[in-house]
């Protein structure tokens, strides 16, 4: 969405929004950061800028709903994720020749417009999470048979240990006949 600010840029003290944004994500899109995640209704955008003297203070909260795997087991998992952001609205031309990295930190308007959209999916990306867990304690698939481990014991012969650890188990067998001498 384009905020009309030039009532703002004349004067006016608020300005308020609320609107949805629909998520044109492709969760196929293996390049996409926001890969295998899919998005079943818009985003909700609620906010406002302020303008205090010429200093305008964009404020917002958006909330988006989400279907994703989770990363140990593969089980769908789903939520809402939200997200706050702050951020001072300037014209392009008060802002000069600020370093990139700076211009980060403005929301800019051009000839009286903010595309907050823009924006929006540039935060999201940032600050969505990376994986999910369909709970703290998933126990993941067999890395053998790739049963869901959650739901019980697969009954694969899980004796196979990895050799560069094999030392470490003649180790602990080691010290267990030891402390079982003892007794």
């Amino acid at each position: 969405m384009k905020l009309d600010l030039r009532p703002l840029l004349a004067g006016d003290r608020l300005l308020t929004f609320d609107y949805e944004l629909p998520l044109d994500i492709d969760s196929e899109d293996t390049s996409s950061y926001l890969y295998g995640v899919s998005f079943p209704s818009p985003m909700k955008v609620k906010g406002e800028i302020t303008n205090t003297a010429g200093y305008m203070r964009m404020t917002l909260t958006t909330s988006l709903d989400y279907v994703a795997s989770c990363a140990r087991c593969l089980e769908p998992v789903s939520g809402t994720f939200t997200l706050d952001l702050e951020k001072t609205c300037s014209p392009r031309d008060m802002l000069g020749d600020l370093d990139e990295n700076k211009l980060d930190e403005f929301a800019i308007i051009e000839d009286g417009f903010l595309d907050l959209d823009e924006q929006l999916y540039e935060q999201l990306e940032m600050e969505f999470p990376m994986r999910f867990l369909c709970n703290e304690d998933c126990k993941g698939l067999c890395q053998k048979c790739g049963k869901n481990l959650n739901e019980g014991p697969c009954g694969c012969d899980h004796k196979e240990i990895d050799p560069r650890l094999e030392p470490l188990r003649k180790l602990l067998e080691q010290m267990k006949a030891e402390e079982n001498n003892k007794k």
